[in-house]
């Protein structure tokens, strides 16, 4: 149960940090924060939530992650499914918050339209970007696989001691920085079932995406780890 209350408080805070530095405060007159900000602040909350949490729980946050692991030999699969219930419901709880908060704003009437609330989407864009689905497809599915890659290596039993929460962190800030404007990034189920549980409509819609496409790049990196470091046995962030 420590173990799940942990990924549970790290998604979180991974939600609301992360969509919440979108929301609030990416696009305030003057002071917005803009795209390298929103990539930086995903970035911090998991760099923090690493450092904080990652002793207890391994510091996965995202299913995609969990399941990666779980292919590369490096998670017991019998405790994926609490792990992954425990990242989706505290995402919820992130987004929950988040939206106690916006909705307390002057003139707030609710969500609508792509991106709305920090949702992911395919097509139709707020930046006019319009990248179609196969454009989505590769993206997430090639921004999960490398960010597995780089959860893999950095947490290996040879990898440099110390440095795993930042390299993950920096990683992420990484492929926001990327992927923005083409999905306004997932590469995490759970992250994106907070966001369109409470926008609803076209992002419920295409939520399948946001789920099918970082699973498939989590199993392709952990498959392809496991074949360059055979029988791994550490566990992300182990002590």
């Amino acid at each position: 149960m420590k173990k799940l209350l942990a990924e549970f408080i790290g998604t979180f805070w991974l939600v609301l940090g992360g969509c919440g530095s979108a929301v609030l405060a990416a696009g305030v007159p003057e002071l917005g924060i803009g795209f390298v900000g929103v990539s930086l602040a995903f970035g911090l909350t998991v760099l923090s939530g690493a450092y904080a949490l990652g002793h207890i729980s391994g510091a996965h946050f995202n299913p995609a992650v969990s399941i990666g692991l779980w292919m590369g030999g490096r998670f017991d699969g019998k405790e994926l499914p609490g792990y992954i219930i425990s990242q989706v419901l505290g995402g919820i709880a992130g987004a929950g918050v988040l939206y106690l908060i916006v909705s307390g704003a002057e003139g707030f009437n609710g969500f609508s339209g792509p991106g709305a609330f920090a949702s992911n989407f395919y097509g139709d864009s707020p930046y006019g970007t319009n990248y179609n689905l196969t454009s989505a497809l590769v993206t997430e599915v090639v921004m999960t696989f490398m960010f597995l890659i780089v959860i893999l290596g950095a947490t290996h039993k040879n990898a440099a001691v110390g440095f795993a929460g930042l390299s993950i962190g920096l990683a992420l800030t990484l492929i926001h920085l990327i992927s923005i404007p083409i999905t306004n990034t997932s590469v995490n189920p759970a992250r994106s079932t907070s966001q369109a549980l409470f926008v609803g409509g076209e992002a419920m819609g295409q939520l399948w995406l946001f789920w099918v496409a970082p699973i498939i790049g989590a199993i392709l990196a952990g498959l392809v780890y496991k074949y360059l470091v055979p029988n791994p046995k550490e566990i992300v962030l182990k002590d």
